[in-house]
């Protein structure tokens, strides 16, 4: 097996013309360096170094070998400095993944982002499968869920509560009538979000903790919240959906929250996961203060 320390102390014998000057710049043992030489020169085979107590001369085989053992060193201090560079200021690439709906709303705030720090790069990875960050090398993941997460490895810090309210088109509520008690939502078709098929319910709850329940027929399933949305826009039937998700089309009067004062999902939270704190990148830190900072904003729309 090749020992690269002793290609470093061949490099600086040679750089300095001798062993007894090398052992001094190098703060070693004059003999414990001429060892090493001697066993390197045992792996490879070949003589690099003729010496004698009058005269030191590097060989032809010695005078390569120090080129490519020279070029090597080199190579490693850059990577040492790249390393160093990159632990200095934020910089490379980060990987991360989110839900296809939330990577429509997060895009102005990634371009802030990448505007605060130049020498970062993002990868953003819509999916609304389940994926396995460690398996498949992301440094973040964003996830909306109802329920709280399986205990895992991963590390979990809750960005926001994500309370989803109901609101329909505002043609299907002037053909249809908007409803008055949640009684009423029975009537209505609704869009579910899921595509397993079984019975679809909303759970509803009022500011004064006050629950109840409405089953309803969906007229469409999708496991994707973007979907759901355009078709209540279209005024296919009644959608439960994060504000922060639809608040253009709150502002274009394009979808109208019905029964306002009961909210669809109040246990919804999004949270942000990485594989470890140990080792994070300053890039990946930067990343994640940001999206503690600025997701909460978003949420709440201020």
């Amino acid at each position: 097996m090749l020992d690269l320390n002793d290609y470093y102390y061949f490099v600086r014998v040679v750089e300095h013309k001798g062993f007894a000057p090398a052992g001094r710049a190098l703060d070693m043992p004059k003999s414990t360096l001429s060892r090493r030489i001697i066993e390197l020169e045992t792996r490879l085979g070949v003589r690099l170094i003729h010496r004698s107590s009058r005269r030191f001369a590097v060989t032809e085989a010695g005078q390569e070998f120090h080129q490519h053992a020279s070029a090597m060193l080199i190579e490693a201090e850059a990577a040492e400095n790249a390393v160093r560079r990159r632990l200095a200021e934020p910089g490379g690439t980060i990987r991360f993944t989110c839900s296809i709906g939330m990577a429509q709303t997060l895009a102005p705030m990634l371009c802030r982002f990448l505007v605060l720090f130049p020498k970062v790069n993002l990868v953003q990875h819509a999916t609304n499968r389940y994926v396995d960050l460690v398996e498949e090398g992301f440094d973040v993941g964003l996830r909306g869920h109802f329920k709280p997460l399986a205990d895992s490895s991963l590390i979990q810090h809750r960005l926001a509560r994500t309370p989803w309210y109901l609101f329909a088109g505002p043609a299907y509520l002037a053909r249809a009538g908007a409803p008055q008690t949640v009684a009423e939502l029975a009537a209505h078709p609704g869009l579910a979000l899921g595509t397993r098929d079984e019975e679809s319910r909303w759970m509803l709850r009022d500011a004064d903790g006050l629950e109840a329940t409405a089953a309803f027929v969906p007229r469409m399933r999708s496991d994707d919240l973007e979907t759901l949305k355009q078709a209540a826009v279209a005024g296919t039937g009644i959608v439960a959906v994060p504000p922060y998700l639809c608040r253009s089309e709150i502002d274009q009067g394009t979808l109208v929250r019905v029964l306002p004062q009961w909210s669809a999902r109040a246990d919804a939270e999004v949270t942000l996961l990485t594989p470890s704190r140990r080792g994070q990148l300053p890039s990946v830190r930067a990343f994640i203060d940001f999206l503690v900072a600025e997701f909460p904003l978003l949420v709440s729309g201020s």
